[in-house]
């Protein structure tokens, strides 16, 4: 409702008049991603093993076709036209798929000894370098995410600790040395994100536009909220349908539904937490936590741009915001998680993962 609430003006403006263009726009990919959790549900979840090699290379390939022949939308290169259909979509959501599809088995094949850890770490960190590297560009936050969340998986995994320090003191010095290049020349997207921290910082309230607004919307509403349809800055505020959709939902729902949103996406990370603690293939734990830690940092990074935590990043949020590509690619990881969930009952030992029962998360 309150994604409806928030694009039906420009639905009127854009789709000749027809207010309800984007709701139906918007329930297809629903009731699409809906369709696609069931049947991958369905697949045993170790058919995921096999493909994953095959997924991360496509994931770079589509990466790189859409720097070179991508469209480009608000001075971001993200997204690859398929020829005949017209259909967009966002290669960085399939990217994310596959990273983590790819980090989750050489996790598990890693296990058995510290020789095989160290050296998982390279095998891990060089595709993670290529796709963040290759989304930075157009999606800085996307990028920070998906290392951010790879990090977090190698610590889980038993990576030497040093090496992730190291990459991390590494990674400091790097996104520094971009902040100050992108200073001196603030061109393209990372000038973007620069002006956008040093006007976080500086509490500028004339530039920082959009971040004052979702706090006028959240300030202005109570417990119950104003009510569906009743948003005093739905039309004023950017991307009210996307980035700021956690603030109008406050705003016309309340501080009650903001509190039912929080406790959906923790409720899901405790129960995925249960999956992976009654399963005894390593595969199948870092997959479900990968998919499920990715979700859930991506809501909390929503959620602190609303509320005036951190800069504006552009993330939306999952589940919730209005996206094709997103939607489609978030339940088909959820199907991933609740064919997991399938399996347990009727898990055995087959010679496909060649891994041992799970040491570490358990």
């Amino acid at each position: 409702m309150s994604v409806y609430s928030s694009i039906c003006d420009l639905a009127y403006k854009y789709a000749g008049g027809n207010t309800t263009f984007y709701l139906f726009s918007d329930l297809k990919f629903l009731i699409g991603g809906f369709i696609l959790m069931y049947l991958i549900h369905r697949i045993p979840y170790n058919v995921f093993f096999s493909l994953s090699q095959l997924l991360i290379v496509v994931a770079i390939l589509l990466l790189i076709f859409t720097l070179v022949l991508g469209v480009t939308k608000n001075e971001a290169t993200r997204w690859l036209t398929i020829p005949g259909l017209g259909f967009e979509f966002q290669t960085s959501d399939v990217a994310k798929f596959g990273l983590i599809v790819y980090i989750a088995r050489v996790l598990s094949m890693s296990q058995e000894s510290e020789d095989k850890l160290d050296k998982a770490f390279l095998k891990i960190l060089i595709p993670v370098g290529f796709v963040c590297a290759l989304i930075l560009p157009s999606n800085f936050s996307t990028a920070v995410l998906l290392l951010l969340t790879s990090i977090v998986l190698m610590f889980i995994g038993r990576i030497n600790t040093k090496k992730i320090l190291y990459l991390g003191a590494f990674l400091i010095v790097a996104f520094a040395f971009m902040f100050l290049l992108a200073k001196v020349m603030p061109s393209g997207r990372m000038g973007t994100w620069a002006n956008r921290i040093e006007r976080f910082s500086n509490d500028n309230t004339e530039d920082d536009y959009q971040a004052n607004l979702a706090k006028v919307a959240i300030a202005t509403s109570n417990i119950i909220g104003k009510g569906p349809g009743n948003s005093s800055v739905r039309y004023l505020l950017p991307q009210a349908y996307s980035d700021f959709i956690f603030a109008i939902i406050i705003e016309e729902w309340g501080s009650i539904m903001a509190l039912f949103i929080l406790a959906a996406y923790l409720i899901l990370l405790y129960r995925t937490g249960m999956i992976v603690k009654k399963t005894s293939r390593t595969f199948a734990a870092f997959l479900a936590i990968g998919i499920i830690m990715l979700l859930v940092f991506q809501a909390l990074t929503n959620i602190s741009v609303a509320v005036g935590i951190i800069p504006v990043t552009g993330q939306p949020l999952p589940l919730v915001s209005m996206g094709g590509t997103s939607l489609l690619i978030t339940f088909s990881s959820l199907g991933i998680v609740l064919s997991i969930s399938r399996s347990l009952s009727e898990e055995q030992p087959t010679s496909l993962e060649e891994e041992e029962e799970i040491t570490v998360i358990s």
